[in-house]
């Protein structure tokens, strides 16, 4: 089955934990901390694989998890790092926020390669917290805390030119006419179930990539029919080549048909409306000479007064295609070469700067420690009820009394941090 946008859940690696250890040896009294540092945890890398062309292989796998880095040991051990984790998808991919939708990477013309989550950084160990008052510190920082993510990748094929139209119009025949591309046809609605690319090679060399997309129908943006579940594969486009039933075989007004179909793309995405359009005249083949002439005049008349210009062609004898890719390429060449790239909105950042504490009990005192410990009584007057309030809720944000109350401390008892003493009172 062709899977052309999935939603997945992913999440780099955690970052180890920094280690508390002490040098000990015989005849080395105060051999000081030794604790080693943690490992980073993996990063989350999505690469383009040129084998690839459908999201069919995150159907049954929904859950994409980086190993976390070890924990520091004894004797300055460091933690392994975790490897990253690599998750390959075909080129033309745009990975995006699943609940805000911002794009986070367009995995296109020459992104090969993007790192959209990076791992926890791995936690210090005690022998960097050593200093002239601490000597002994018996904390040591844990490891960053790992990203999480939804994301849903879509696929949007890398096309300089879409077939658009209703269905039946003959698009696939037009496609297998003019590019190797050998699609499904059929005299059926909804022939083409699924985008189908083919390269146009010019005489000159200077050939192109169409894309053939299901067929649109009056209401596509109100669910009808195939609605607009494969229009993101003409968002990179940049011309589109209108193909319309000029011989009404099914009895449709190919003028009123063409309306129809960009009122459609105006609902979908009002920047793809604006780009330049020709119209292919199909099925001529069909109609007697005089007939021919009245439906291409009116068809003329209506459009190339707005720029638009009106090729009758055959997609199943060839007549007329030649001109017309040709004057696709005229246009391509005017409108340049720079692709059709979705800029980033949005870049996942870990915001965990997490500075380690430890709660003891020393004497019956409990003792708290710890740089973030450190730090907040050097920069809080404690004597202002503004600094006291300040430092209450200190206390109570960073989880300092649940550890107090993890570790069995009652009303009354005294808690020491540095040179501050309290009595705690709920």
């Amino acid at each position: 089955m062709f899977a052309d946008q999935v939603k997945i859940y992913i999440r780099s690696g955690k970052g180890g934990d920094g280690h508390v250890g002490f040098r000990r040896e015989l005849f080395v009294p105060a051999g000081g901390p030794n604790g080693g540092d943690g490992g980073k945890g993996g990063d989350v890398i999505f690469v383009v694989d040129e084998g690839l062309n459908t999201l069919s292989d995150f159907r049954h796998m929904k859950k994409y998890c980086a190993p976390n880095g070890e924990d520091g040991g004894k004797n300055r051990c460091h933690g392994a790092d975790g490897e990253d984790l690599i998750i390959k998808v075909p080129e033309g991919t745009v990975i995006r926020d699943a609940e805000s939708g911002r794009v986070i990477a367009d995995m296109s013309h020459g992104n090969k390669r993007v790192t959209v989550l990076k791992g926890g950084r791995g936690g210090k160990g005690n022998q960097h917290y050593a200093t002239a008052t601490m000597q002994a510190p018996k904390y040591a920082q844990p490891g960053q805390r790992a990203m999480e993510l939804v994301v849903t990748l879509e696929l949007k094929v890398i096309a300089d030119v879409g077939l658009v139209g209703f269905p039946n119009v003959g698009k696939s025949t037009f496609l297998s006419r003019v590019t190797n591309a050998r699609p499904k046809i059929a005299n059926y609605h909804f022939t083409t179930l699924n985008p189908n690319l083919g390269v146009v090679d010019l005489p000159d060399g200077r050939g192109f990539v169409i894309a053939d997309i299901p067929g649109i129908i009056e209401g596509a943006s109100e669910g009808v029919g195939l609605g607009f579940e494969f229009l993101r594969h003409i968002e990179r486009t940049k011309v589109m080549i209108h193909i319309v039933d000029a011989a009404s075989v099914e009895g449709r007004d190919p003028i009123d048909d063409i309306y129809k179909i960009n009122a459609e793309l105006e609902a979908y995405n009002p920047e793809i409306a604006k780009r330049p359009q020709v119209i292919a005249a199909n099925k001529i083949d069909t109609l007697y000479e005089g007939e021919n002439d009245d439906a291409i005049t009116l068809l003329r008349e209506e459009f190339e007064p707005k720029g638009i210009k009106v090729f009758p062609i055959s997609a199943v004898s060839g007549k007329g295609v030649r001109e017309l890719l040709f004057y696709v390429r005229e246009m391509l060449d005017q409108i340049g070469d720079e692709p059709v790239v979705f800029e980033p909105e949005y870049v996942p950042v870990n915001t965990d700067v997490e500075e380690p504490y430890t709660v003891s009990v020393e004497d019956g005192v409990y003792v708290v420690e710890g740089p973030r410990i450190e730090k907040m009584l050097g920069y809080t007057n404690l004597e202002s009820e503004k600094g006291f309030d300040f430092f209450q809720k200190f206390l109570k944000e960073n989880g300092i009394l649940d550890e107090l109350e993890k570790a069995g401390i009652q009303e009354g008892d005294t808690v020491r941090m540095y040179g501050l003493e309290f009595d705690y009172y709920k």
